[in-house]
């Protein structure tokens, strides 16, 4: 029998349960496990009903995705899926802790399912670029409907125990997920109830049958953020096999379907993705089995928009926070835009009604640098400049307890010089978190020179907590994301004195998939910003500089590169902006000429794969994989393509080369020289994918 599967029988009642941590996936072994135990429950003339169970923190939580791509190795799943939908005994599926993607599958086979309170069930595979492959598409709209089908199959979003019991997923909530499913089993029997299978049971498809109409608004709905992907589309496809097609008809196009997505380039790279995203939790050169710090309480200094939001990320994740400020009024304004932000999401039924009022009872509002005495992390939020930062860590040895691990939320600033103010540089790091902080999922962990390793666990670690996608960078003028930016920058700013139009390159930008271009982006954060700090620093940018002193400072004053209508923020072309343009290069005496989408594209993200091979040099980032997660979650990087350094590997390094030398030398520009590391790689036909491997130097 199966090393990870085993059968007991409690008299009528044969229980199979998987146990191969840590989450039960799909291998081969598993598979097989199953198919080999429940064929022998079958056999077993004592053996009346079957529960299937997992051992662990979960049922099983998907499929072994590190064999997707590689020759199938037996038994099939869908071969174990129709012994188990075929057993003349009912098999009753006992869930706790998530069943997602084949785990559910396997669930929807059976003829019965009941979870615990706290389970999530779910098809997630449109994350991964794929469909459902084992039924998924064709089972779950007839055991909740299309509409729910949709929801779940084409978003990607798991539900919890209840809405699952509400729509008929689940028989029952239970208890313990054994003792809860074996007690339903013995009902089953006394009861005498049907075999339930799913694939002859038609019931919730009758109303989009009659009128299609249900489940086309449902997919519109849920597709209205998808731009550029194929999968959530492939994924609507399938679904509407249910109500189109016959079970097995269905069947065979689902497979075909996924099968199709399996082996194309956007699939490809979200499984990129979602490996890079965990390989980045992983910290180079920490010894193994550093453990982090204990983190009951943290206190955060700065009451703004980037404080509010980061103190909403711990209260979301139920952590305690000391929200501290310099003045009782700055101090009230934070706790009322938290709570207004919250009661909104609460109002759109983002969150339940009183999680706003339970959240706000986490965060503790003070005045004064003191009040950080009972927290084990302290999170820097001020003004981002270095006087003012320094001033503050200066204080914190007279405050924070021993131990504390002490944060800086700085975009560029030097950590090192920050923490050169303490006397226990060891405890002082960076966590760069992204605006809104609240919501975006990017939290750079910037690793001074002197950064103990516990603490840089315990960043990671509760970064991990809080919901976010923890990368670990070195010190540097931006670290990752912002300084391959600023190159992205520079030749925007640079293509406008050339002959292009700010609407020409933010459309070329949009169409890659980046959800915004460089200058609405500008527009957005509100040009005054860039043009006060070149007066400080004496620099001229003379079309930027025009449009200020014309008093188009972006969204704020409703124009800028763009104009914006009353009450909106879509970016419309404006002629003056043009003409602008025009006049400021006949005083420069330089002359416009005709800019390709693809020169664009070209000069937007070969510089900044330029930057990103100077980054992996000198080791401000350990990995080409996390710079693509620094990338994909805080930038809006298209997960379709990987990431800036994964999409450069698909490129080719050779030609990203060449064509940098070329526009180095066209626009007299030495900064767009292939960097040394990226030349190398091009003269030796690798690719950055093979630095992580341990191929080249």
């Amino acid at each position: 029998m199966s090393e990870v599967a085993k059968l007991d029988r409690h008299d009528i009642v044969g229980i199979v349960t998987i146990d191969s941590p840590p989450v039960n996936a799909l291998s081969a072994a598993v598979r097989g496990g199953i198919l080999d135990n429940v064929k022998a429950a079958i056999a077993d003339p004592e053996i009346k009903v079957i529960v299937l169970t997992c051992g662990g923190r979960t049922f099983i939580a998907g499929a072994d995705i590190t064999e997707f791509g590689k020759p199938p190795k037996p038994p099939a799943l869908n071969d174990v899926l129709s012994t188990i939908e075929n057993s003349p005994k009912p098999v009753i599926a006992a869930i706790h802790g998530t069943a997602l993607g084949g785990g559910l599958e396997v669930a929807l086979a059976c003829h019965y399912r009941v979870a615990t309170k706290d389970a999530k069930l779910g098809l997630p595979e449109v994350k991964l670029g794929l469909l459902p492959g084992a039924g998924g598409t064709q089972r779950l709209p007839r055991a909740v409907g299309p509409e729910l089908a949709v929801k779940m199959i084409v978003g990607g979003d798991p539900i919890g125990a209840a809405e699952a019991h509400k729509a008929g997923l689940i028989e029952e909530i239970v208890e313990g997920p054994a003792s809860g499913a074996e007690a339903f089993a013995r009902k089953v029997v006394a009861e005498n109830r049907p075999l339930r299978k799913l694939r002859d049971d038609d019931s919730k498809l009758a109303a989009a049958k009659a009128d299609r109409s249900i489940f086309t608004n449902a997919v519109a709905a849920i597709t209205k953020k998808s731009r550029g992907l194929e999968a959530p589309f492939a994924a609507a496809d399938a679904v509407g096999y249910a109500i189109d097609l016959p079970f097995d008809e269905g069947l065979k196009r689902e497979r075909e379907g996924f099968l199709k997505l399996l082996t194309s380039d956007q699939s490809k790279a979200q499984r990129y993705a979602f490996f890079a995203e965990r390989e980045a939790a992983k910290i180079a050169g920490v010894p193994e089995g550093t453990k982090g710090r204990k983190v009951d309480r943290v206190a955060i200094i700065g009451a703004g928009t980037m404080g509010g939001g980061i103190a909403m990320s711990f209260a979301n994740a139920g952590i305690p926070v000391t929200l501290i400020e310099t003045a009782e009024e700055q101090l009230k304004r934070g706790m009322g835009v938290m709570q207004k932000n919250w009661e909104a999401t609460a109002a759109r039924g983002g969150i339940p009604a009183d999680a706003p009022a339970k959240r706000m009872a986490l965060i503790d509002g003070k005045v004064g640098l003191e009040h950080v005495k009972d927290a084990d992390l302290v999170i820097e939020a001020v003004f981002e400049t270095m006087a003012v930062k320094k001033e503050v860590f200066g204080k914190l040895d007279q405050y924070a307890k021993p131990g504390a691990v002490l944060a800086s939320n700085t975009s560029y600033l030097n950590i090192d010089a920050i923490a050169a103010e303490t006397s226990r540089p060891q405890d002082v790091l960076g966590m760069h978190f992204f605006s809104p902080a609240n919501v975006m999922k990017l939290c750079e962990i910037v690793r001074a020179e002197k950064t103990a390793p516990d603490a840089l666990v315990t960043a990671v670690s509760i970064a991990r907590k809080i919901a976010k996608v923890p990368a670990v960078v070195g010190v540097c003028d931006g670290f990752v994301g912002n300084r391959m930016l600023a190159q992205r920058g520079k030749q925007a700013e640079k293509l406008l004195f050339e002959g292009a139009l700010p609407q020409q390159v933010d459309a070329v930008v949009t169409k890659f998939g980046m959800p915004m271009g460089p200058f609405a982006m500008g527009d957005l954060a509100g040009l005054d910003i860039g043009w006060r700090s070149r007066k400080d620093r004496g620099i001229k940018s003379e079309i930027a500089d025009a449009l200020c002193e014309a008093g188009r400072f972006g969204q704020k004053t409703g124009k800028g590169y763009y104009k914006y209508e009353a009450g909106s923020r879509a970016p419309l072309p404006d002629p003056d902006v043009e003409k602008l343009i025009d006049e400021t290069l006949a005083k420069l005496g330089l002359k416009r000429r005709a800019v390709s989408d693809e020169e664009i594209l070209e000069r937007m993200m070969y510089p900044m794969i330029n930057e990103g091979a100077k980054i992996l040099a000198e080791g401000i980032a350990a990995r080409p994989s996390d710079i693509d997660v620094v990338w994909l979650y805080g930038y809006g990087w298209p997960i379709y393509r990987g990431g800036p350094m994964y999409w450069a590997d698909s490129v080719g390094l050779k030609h990203i080369a060449e064509r940098l030398a070329f526009y180095a030398k066209e626009t007299n520009d030495p900064s767009l020289e292939p960097a040394p590391l990226l030349k190398k790689l091009a003269d030796e036909g690798k690719t950055f994918a093979s630095l992580a491997q341990g191929k080249a130097a």
